[in-house]
């Protein structure tokens, strides 16, 4: 399929800033469909990088699904902020770095801030793992 678009909702969440954390995303085509799902427990970090991770695991997951186009929605205003160049943070620069790496790989993408009620799917499933990994 070509031109094959995917729509990323990602999450993540620490209990503790840092402390015990975790990712959710959700991988829709372009139907609305769910293709992908990844609930995972990461150790432990602050929620600003698990937001991060996030990302990235929702981008490196899409890549092997064929996307050549995605479109990002996210809760997260400060990472929606960095990636769109309207904020820089010296402590999160690898991982805005490695994000960028990889959104150049697809042909194009998007970015767009949601609030926290459209992104339900990728919270659950963040708040899924942190409830699995017993923090």
């Amino acid at each position: 399929m070509s031109a094959k678009r995917l729509i990323i909702y990602t999450d993540g969440a620490s209990r503790g800033n840092p402390g015990p954390s975790a990712i959710g995303v959700v991988i829709k085509d372009e139907q609305g469909r769910v293709i992908a799902k990844i609930s995972e427990a990461i150790g432990r970090t602050t929620n600003n990088r698990a937001e991060y991770f996030a990302l990235i695991a929702g981008l490196e997951e899409a890549l092997r699904l064929g996307a050549e186009r995605v479109d990002l929605r996210m809760d997260s205003e400060l990472i929606v902020r960095q990636l769109t160049g309207k904020y820089r943070s010296k402590e999160l620069k690898a991982l805005h770095k490695q994000t960028h790496q990889l959104l150049l790989k697809f042909k194009s993408y998007g970015i767009e801030h949601i609030p926290r009620e459209r992104n339900k799917e990728a919270d659950a499933l963040t708040r899924h793992a942190l409830r699995k990994a017993g923090s």
